[in-house]
């Protein structure tokens, strides 16, 4: 007998799962939705804006340079962008920021010490930080450092004398009252200082730091006078001062 061809019947597909397509979908819909709907409310929007530790920044010239705004994105600008911003102003060594969600950014001003002060033409007290920028003093505060006069044109100095007096300690450099420059040839950086304590000290920028040990021994220790401190140290009470300024001016200016 002839053999019949069965046909073979075909397994039927799976259908496919369309109930959990449609499931994952309406999901994605809902959180999309919930995001939109999350972004434009209030709720994601910067509420107080908090600005601590500045003296020489107002808080208005400080959220300028920040770029923020209340009612602005919370989650629009990064810590980082904020602090790069701010790293701008001239006072300011460093800034923290804390963003508290909702809606707070708090911002903590880290700026450079006061070393001294000026009096400007104006009348306005100016205040030297550290990194040798000087700033406009807008708050009343304690003259607890030096005053400097005739800097105006001796940046370069001025820088250095800046620097040596952040590293100084607070006990001397709060005896001390004016500091003015008396450069000659031979010591371009020397300079001229008074003290609350009565002294008049000669010395020179590069030497101060290494002076400083022997000046504290003899404002400590001695009446007030004039203290030489340049390739040697001198100290001369006031009743023979005179004499021995003269031998050191002929010495040192042209």
């Amino acid at each position: 007998m002839p053999k019949s061809n069965i046909p073979v019947l075909k397994e039927p597909k799976p259908k496919k799962n369309t109930s959990k397509k449609v499931a994952a979908l309406l999901v994605a819909l809902f959180a999309v939705l919930l995001g939109v709907l999350f972004f434009r409310s209030s709720i994601s929007k910067i509420t107080d804006i908090e600005f601590r530790g500045s003296s020489y920044s107002t808080n208005e010239e400080l959220l300028k340079e920040s770029g923020l705004k209340v009612g602005m994105s919370f989650f629009g600008t990064s810590a980082g962008t904020i602090r790069k911003r701010l790293a701008g102003v001239q006072a300011i060594e460093s800034v923290t920021v804390d963003k508290r969600f909702p809606g707070v950014v708090e911002i903590t001003v880290h700026e450079y010490p006061s070393v001294a002060y000026e009096l400007a033409s104006d009348g306005k007290l100016m205040a030297y930080l550290s990194n040798g920028s000087k700033v406009l003093v807008k708050n009343g505060i304690s003259l607890e450092k030096p005053m400097l006069s005739g800097w105006d044109k001796d940046q370069v100095n001025l820088l250095k004398l800046c620097s040596t007096l952040a590293k100084m300690s607070a006990e001397l450099t709060s005896d001390i009252s004016e500091i003015l420059p008396s450069p000659t040839l031979s010591f371009p950086d020397r300079i001229r200082l008074y003290t609350r304590s009565g002294f008049e000290v000669i010395t020179t920028i590069s030497l101060l730091p290494k002076k400083t040990e022997y000046l504290n021994g003899i404002i400590e220790t001695q009446e007030p006078g004039l203290i030489t401190m340049l390739e040697a140290d001198t100290y001369v009470p006031f009743a023979g001062a005179s004499s021995a300024e003269e031998g050191e001016n002929s010495t040192t200016h042209e």
